[in-house]
């Protein structure tokens, strides 16, 4: 039994944080935003082989950019094994992550939507997709490594979350652009988890507003500049990445940035590509990454 699973990369823009104290239902907790899926992301294949004699009964390796966790993997693998008599089976899972981790590029979420799919595959557990992307959902929220990529990568494409929670109880609305380029520079990692514990009043007074003004324009290029804003509000910008978007907008060239990490996004036609990257290389201590937008969100691969 084997299945391979892809789930896209995704960059936030700007958020409003929705962790209510009280709330124990981990579907509901979530964020409302916007961002968009690249196509640059996880792929996650699952062997299913009989125990032998070994201790654990999985093992998780990671190809590509290494991540320092696997909390995240074993949740979602546990909450399977929940649903059938699978105590006599051992699990071959595999991660390839093709972007940096920690940089505010949604790897968890793609972790956890990539394999919530394969093991439903191989498994064939035959769940309702929703109720795959609501486990994907509760291990980001359960392990705090993310509150609103999984309901946004399990759609894929440039979006508003404009009402919280997981797949099938969140919202999203999709907006369709012109093919564009996204170019990206990733410098360093920055902890989602510290900065939404110790700014979550100013991100959120920001980040709801914001969600209301891009439901009316709907506009890419109103997203980078909300996005810009939203860096600058909540503190997170660094002197180099101040560099970079001063550069930029010295050519007229719009950028956001990703939350949360040191990386500076800019979504841009398709013939201003060249120009950009031009600019971003004067960066030798930056990741360059060139991508699209992922339209499909998390799927199975069938290959």
């Amino acid at each position: 039994m084997e299945a391979i699973a892809f789930c896209p990369a995704h960059i936030t823009g700007f958020f409003k944080a929705h962790v209510n104290q009280d709330e124990t239902i981990l579907e509901n907790l979530g964020s409302t935003g916007a961002g968009f899926s690249i196509k640059q992301g996880v792929t996650t294949s699952v062997k299913i082989n009989i125990k032998n004699n070994e201790k654990e009964n999985f093992q998780i390796i990671t190809k590509g950019y290494k991540s320092d966790k696997t909390n995240i993997s074993e949740y979602v693998l546990k909450e399977f094994l929940k649903l059938g008599k699978f105590s006599n089976l051992f699990f071959d899972i595999k991660h390839e992550i093709t972007i940096p981790v920690g940089y505010g590029l949604g790897s968890s979420s793609a972790v956890a939507l990539s394999l919530a799919f394969a093991l439903d595959q191989a498994l064939k557990t035959k769940l309702d997709k929703k109720i795959i992307g609501q486990i994907a959902h509760n291990a980001e929220v359960n392990c705090k490594t993310g509150l609103g990529d999984v309901l946004a990568s399990y759609y894929g494409g440039f979006e508003i979350r404009d009402k919280p929670g997981a797949p099938g109880i969140g919202h999203v609305e999709k907006i369709d652009l012109d093919k564009i380029s996204i170019i990206m520079i990733c410098f360093s990692p920055i902890s989602t988890n510290k900065f939404i514990k110790e700014r979550l009043p100013q991100i959120n007074g920001l980040g709801g507003k914001m969600v209301n003004q891009l439901l009316e324009s709907k506009n890419y290029e109103h997203f980078q500049d909300m996005s810009l804003e939203f860096a600058k509000y909540v503190d997170v910008m660094t002197p180099r990445m101040l560099k970079v978007v001063n550069e930029l907008s010295q050519s007229n060239i719009k950028c956001g940035i990703a939350l949360f990490g040191e990386t500076i996004f800019s979504m841009i036609p398709k013939e201003k590509e060249n120009e950009v990257v031009k600019i971003l290389e004067k960066f030798s201590d930056g990741i360059i990454i060139k991508s699209e937008l992922d339209e499909i969100g998390a799927r199975i691969l069938h290959n």
